[in-house]
């Protein structure tokens, strides 16, 4: 793949997935693909700095609102917006174009702020006791979930927006070595920390993520916006999860 096309998809991933100031000279599914690869090395870069507010002293309960407070100030809240969205219109429990009109909704119901406070309060309490490769580890985890959940065959459930943009734009040779990329980072955090459970939460992670997109495939008939959102939290949910229980 030329350079030119890495850069630009490089550009588009940082540009789409974060709050970080970048020109995106490009915006087409050709370098969609890339920037979907890419997803986990923005989730490693998010990671490392909202983590350090785990670094200052205080109680770790306010280090790890913290960190979730400027993970959240970092990606805009884009991915909360998404799983709250997502939470509404599954748990409508209406038909596919029913549901996908109420997650176009700018407005949050009452599946959507049940869904934020759990998945918050999990989070907090998880990263209270796992620490700093723990989050890292998620966030990496909750982007790796992205490169799956635009694979070749996944369809868009709509014919325009970020869910058309970029679905079936990653091939699977990409996606396996974003993979191996995500395993051996994490691996290597763990071993700093002297413990095995960043990549198992990896492992823990994009599983999770992977069960709620089939979910979504089977209701919505396909990936959105909103679905990208709620795979990138159900993953760094589950992978904190993981490295809080494992030793």
């Amino acid at each position: 793949m030329p350079l030119a096309e890495l850069t630009h998809g490089l550009r588009f991933a940082i540009g789409m997935l974060s709050a970080v100031p970048v020109r995106v000279d490009r915006v087409d599914r050709e370098v969609a693909g890339p920037a979907m690869a890419a997803a986990p090395a923005v989730g490693l870069g998010l990671g490392a700095v909202a983590g350090l507010a785990l670094l200052l002293p205080g109680p770790p309960l306010l280090g790890a609102a913290l960190a979730l407070g400027l993970l959240a100030a970092l990606t805009r809240g884009l991915h909360l917006d998404g799983l709250a969205d997502l939470a509404d219109g599954l748990g409508s429990g209406r038909p596919a174009k029913d549901a996908l009109d109420i997650m176009k909704k700018s407005d949050i119901g009452p599946f959507g702020v049940m869904t934020l406070v759990i998945t918050l309060l999990v989070q907090a309490a998880a990263l209270t006791g796992a620490g700093y490769p723990a989050l890292v580890t998620a966030c990496v985890a909750g982007r790796l979930a992205l490169t799956w959940a635009c694979r070749a065959g996944v369809p868009a459930a709509r014919s325009g927006g970020l869910g058309a943009m970029v679905a079936g734009t990653v091939s699977d040779p990409a996606a396996w070595l974003a993979t191996a990329a995500a395993l051996a980072v994490t691996a290597g955090l763990g071993l700093a920390a002297g413990t095995w459970a960043p990549p198992i939460a990896l492992a823990a992670g994009l599983g999770t993520a992977l069960l709620l997109l089939r979910h979504a495939r089977r209701r919505l008939g396909g990936v959105t916006g909103d679905v990208f959102g709620a795979l990138v939290e159900t993953g760094t949910t589950a992978a904190l999860v993981v490295c809080a229980i494992l030793p």
